[in-house]
């Protein structure tokens, strides 16, 4: 039985160290937060709110499904699910509202009303994009990404072929729509997730399959701490030690082995470690720079999925006309785009998201009470002052007002902010960033940072800076890769597991 490390209680550190213990080896979990979940943590406060700080839309249900029944589980051994209807609302310039049905047949509606003829060219697309998400959960995202030659079996290269990775997103999209404001539609997930759509792989209409056909989810009773919880239960039952508010500050290398950690000064021994922190902070600051993977450098060069300006906030009233999940679209897309990925800068005219979970939950705020999440993706790196945050929020709180045609100002009980200093203090996040490495064209599987230190035999990386990419479905995969791969390690060292 080996001793091993998972430095990060994220998504994809509890993935791995669910594995892992399962597997029969003794896992320790270091935390340098109080709670687990790492951006999936949750803000609960002295006025009775409970927020979800980072991740709010469940999608890809059948990933988690398939995590929990590795396991013997069922999600719903856990928590309820809610599927949403509408799944979420668009608001389009001049204020225009579209709902986005879950049923399939009202969203053919949908478009043909929007652009006739548009509801036969959804067919098509979901036809695609169905191929893409059942192919790529069958086994491309599940591939670790050591090189191009996993590509070699001519099952998986025909798959990657047909699966358009190496193409463009934007112009798959245009191919079959051409109306604006379906256009935004198809291509706010990637805004959110990654990249600007020009520079995302075709492959990610994958996600408007995982939205528009399986549906937007809610975990009830508590959102997606419900989900954190869980895991962290599963981890427990098997014998996981999680240490929170534990730094690690740094891994020991003696001849290409990491034989220990520092863990707020005090030194622990080890078999085998899993890094699921940044991978950047990790192999900046807790290793010898002989044994990095990449130096600064390489990281510089790379793009960075956006950061975010997030705001919680309470009102001491409940809204009328509005849902769970609402994209406030009534700008443009692509110069927001551009200003996060080209020209980073403060948006002029910014697109933002507003999460209310107390109309589908109320237990996440006092009766009578609404809770609020607003989030404005943003440029990783960018001068963070409570001055700036302030001028934002006032920006999306008069949108939501004008919207709404209600006053929310004056019943504010509750309001914190988080953007890109939070995320380098909270989770050492490079620049800032929110989700981790874009999915551009040049940074798609193999060409994404390696899950294995290419120097030390026993050190392993998971999260969203390395395959498959961001998200928490994505992490939760991660895990399961970092950690398969370790096995494979352990076994050729040939360590005894007493099950």
């Amino acid at each position: 039985m080996a001793k091993i490390a998972v430095i990060g209680a994220g998504f994809s550190g509890l993935s791995a160290a669910a594995y892992l213990s399962e597997a029969g080896h003794e896992v320790h979990v270091f935390e340098k937060n109080a709670t687990a979940g790492g951006r999936a943590r949750q803000l609960e406060t002295n006025e009775g709110y409970l927020f979800d700080m980072g991740p709010s839309w469940y999608w890809m249900p059948d990933v988690f499904e398939r995590f929990f029944n590795d396991f013997g589980y069922q999600t719903s051994d856990w928590y309820s699910l809610k599927l949403l209807d509408p799944s979420f609302d668009v608001v389009l310039a001049g204020g225009r509202k579209m709902s986005i049905p879950t049923n399939y047949a009202q969203l053919r509606d949908l478009f043909e009303k929007t652009d006739p003829g548009s509801a036969d060219r959804l067919d098509s697309f979901m036809q695609e994009a169905r191929h893409k998400y059942e192919a790529a959960m069958e086994n491309l995202v599940y591939m670790p990404g050591n090189s191009m030659f996993e590509f070699a079996d001519s099952k998986i290269l025909k798959q990657a072929l047909s699966l358009q990775i190496f193409s463009s997103f934007s112009k798959h999209v245009r191919k079959f729509f051409s109306h604006p404001d379906l256009i935004a539609l198809m291509e706010f997930p990637v805004l959110f997730l990654g990249a600007m759509p020009q520079q995302s792989p075709a492959l990610y209409s994958l996600m408007n399959y995982a939205g528009l056909k399986l549906g937007t989810w809610y975990p009830m009773n508590g959102g997606f701490g419900r989900v954190v919880q869980s895991i962290v239960s599963i981890c427990r039952n098997q014998n996981v030690s999680f240490y929170f508010n534990s730094t690690v500050d740094k891994i020991n290398v003696h001849q290409n082995l990491a034989h220990s950690i520092t863990v707020d000064g005090i030194e622990l021994d080890f078999d085998a470690i899993i890094a699921s922190a940044d991978y950047h902070h990790v192999e900046e600051y807790l290793l010898p720079k002989e044994y990095k993977n990449y130096d600064e450098s390489y990281w510089q060069k790379k793009t960075f999925a956006p950061s975010s300006l997030i705001f919680y906030v309470g009102l001491s009233k409940r809204i009328r006309h509005i849902g769970h999940h609402t994209l406030f679209f009534e700008e443009a897309l692509y110069p927001h785009s551009v200003e996060i990925y080209k020209s980073p800068s403060w948006p002029a005219k910014p697109l933002f998201y507003v999460c209310c979970p107390s109309q589908s939950d109320n237990t996440v705020a006092p009766e009578g009470h609404e809770n609020l999440f607003f989030l404005m993706p943003i440029a990783p790196g960018l001068k963070d002052e409570a001055s700036i945050r302030e001028k934002y929020f006032a920006i999306m709180i008069k949108r939501l007002e004008n919207y709404l045609g209600e006053d929310l100002q004056d019943f504010i009980d509750y309001k914190s902010s988080y953007c890109i200093n939070d995320f380098i203090d909270d989770y050492n996040a490079y620049k800032g960033n929110a989700y981790g490495l874009a999915n551009t064209l040049r940074q798609t599987a193999f060409l994404k940072p390696k899950i294995r230190n290419k120097k030390i035999k026993n050190l392993f990386y998971a999260g969203q800076l390395t395959v498959p990419g961001p998200g928490v479905p994505p992490s939760l995969i991660s895990g399961k890769i970092a950690s398969n791969e370790l096995l494979k390690y352990l076994k050729s060292k040939k360590y005894e597991v007493d099950i």
